[in-house]
């Protein structure tokens, strides 16, 4: 089977595959649905897993394969506290959930909200508890997530307040359509390029937000479907240097981007992009 591309995850060394398992997909499954989804990603050669305390059973399914065939994989996850003491008590929780002694990224977690986000970063803040994990030796590396429009802004201030490993947050053509956030992403991406940051990109096979119809999958978007749409979606995103890609958030799904990923020989040009997002009416997930 065709492995996926691999790069290095910014400043760690790591040579983390391009596409990032998102364990967000493991929030509602039985164990034996998590094990052949980690069969089917291992078989490509995916090497990099990331979790969070709040993605429902994840890390506890994660744990428990963990616990049975070891860690071959780069280890994240993510912290929603914001404040020190119950964000140090979280991470301590989510080592205990993975069975592991040490995660090889922490991340502070859905940072965007201005007052959220002063507290956090400010004294007391969970940054501190993520730098004292970091000095306990229970994790390695310190990151910064979020969605939404303004997510791009508010990691670039977090970048001249602290010097995180890595950034996470939306990509995609149509997210790229709206000319505030492209600014804001092409200058975020151009300070990690500079200060060697891992860029973590999500939402990348986002069809529409879901509207009245019946959800019909665990992600909190409706996906593209069909294996030639998902080509197009991934391979666009992949054709950014030096970006990674977190997967699907639904088990079902995932294994076409798996696919997609494998099958990457080169950037997708704009004008097909657009073709599909005209003939699939696709839109940006947030309003």
């Amino acid at each position: 089977m065709k492995q996926i591309e691999r790069l290095l995850f910014g400043r760690t060394g790591h040579l983390s595959t391009r596409l990032l398992l998102g364990a967000a997909a493991f929030s509602d499954v039985t164990q034996a649905e998590a094990d052949a989804t980690m069969d089917i990603a291992l078989s490509y050669g995916l090497n990099h897993v990331d979790t969070a305390a709040s993605y429902g059973d994840a890390e506890l399914r994660l744990g428990d394969w963990i616990k049975r065939h070891g860690r071959p994989f780069f280890l994240a996850t993510k912290t929603g506290e914001r404040t020190a003491g119950p964000a140090l008590a979280e991470i301590r929780r989510s080592l205990e959930r993975l069975q592991v002694d040490q995660v090889d990224l922490i991340q502070l977690h859905h940072l965007v909200a201005q007052q959220e986000w002063e507290v956090a970063l400010g004294p007391g803040g969970a940054l501190e508890a993520a730098i004292a994990a970091r000095d306990e030796g229970l994790v390695r590396y310190i990151g910064i997530t979020g969605h939404g429009w303004t997510v791009a802004a508010m990691h670039r201030r977090a970048l001249e307040r602290f010097d995180f490993d890595s950034v996470l947050l939306p990509y995609s053509y149509t997210m790229m359509q709206n000319e505030p956030y492209r600014a804001d992403f092409e200058a975020l991406y151009a300070l990690c390029q500079e200060r060697n940051v891992a860029v973590q990109t999500i939402k990348s096979v986002v069809h529409t937000p879901w509207h009245h119809e019946p959800q019909t999958r665990a992600t909190w978007y409706k996906p593209l479907e069909e294996q030639q749409d998902i080509d197009v979606a991934i391979q666009w995103v992949l054709g950014r240097p030096n970006v990674f890609l977190n997967t699907v958030g639904d088990i079902h799904v995932l294994p076409k981007v798996l696919d997609a990923a494998a099958r990457y020989a080169g950037p997708i040009p704009d004008e097909v992009m657009r073709a599909q997002v005209e003939r699939l009416e696709m839109q940006p997930l947030f309003e």
